[in-house]
């Protein structure tokens, strides 16, 4: 694959830093090579770090149309997820997470973007239970896992 050494290349530069600098280079290696899903994911990505959801979007949503290894379309659904939260498409932001969850399950930071998601919905019960089941599942903090059971039925409670 003519493009991977090139992508390799870019990625090493944005390791040290250079993320904005980047992007025209990426831009320019997907216009060499369309279609691919792994350039257009590296482009999400890339926007996205930097802030620039509306950009990131369409690179992201068309690296998970054209199918990404599980280990990339993990990184992508959770960057959709993230994008279309942080442009305000909660709703659409929800399905996407849910879904790279549901794919995902051991991938527990799905969980976290979902509750941000839900409580920016209004959803505040759903996001807090579910922050309170992912930190019980999660830390090996002595304090909290002796009260785990305790917590775990008040966060049931929760209205």
């Amino acid at each position: 694959m003519p493009w991977k050494d090139e992508l390799e290349a870019i990625l090493g530069a944005r390791a040290h830093g250079q993320s904005q600098e980047i992007i025209p280079r990426l831009k320019s290696l997907d216009e060499r090579h369309p279609n691919i899903a792994e350039i257009n994911h590296q482009l999400a990505w890339s926007c996205d770090v930097l802030g620039r959801f509306t950009d990131a979007l369409p690179y992201y949503e068309k690296a998970v149309a054209l199918g990404l290894a599980p280990n990339e379309l993990s990184s992508a659904l959770l960057g959709l997820g993230n994008t279309l939260r942080a442009l305000g498409q909660q709703a659409r932001a929800v399905e996407v997470l849910r879904s790279g969850k549901n794919q995902f399950p051991e991938n527990r930071e799905f969980d976290v973007f979902l509750a941000l998601a839900l409580h920016e919905l209004g959803q505040h019960t759903a996001a807090l239970q579910l922050l309170i089941e992912t930190l019980c599942d999660t830390t090996e903090d002595p304090g909290l896992t002796a009260y785990q059971r305790a917590i775990r039925h008040a966060a049931a409670k929760l209205r």
